[in-house]
């Protein structure tokens, strides 16, 4: 067996690995940001619906001193 071959195909697999491990870094990042996006549009949604369903609460404030 070739010494020299083993460690070129040895090294091409890290560069591989590591390369496939870079892009499933960064598919996750993507993933936290779109889950973090998701939750605020939730939210904005829920409110809302709950504008909708009640538009006339906290529309005015009654004071009295």
């Amino acid at each position: 067996m070739d010494i020299a071959a083993l460690s070129m195909g040895l090294s091409q697999m890290k560069v591989a690995q590591e390369a496939s491990v870079s892009v499933l870094k960064m598919a996750m990042d993507s993933m936290k940001v779109q889950s973090v996006d998701l939750t605020k549009m939730l939210e904005v949604n829920t409110k809302m619906m709950e504008q909708s369903v009640n538009p006339y609460i906290g529309g005015n404030i009654d004071i009295s001193l």
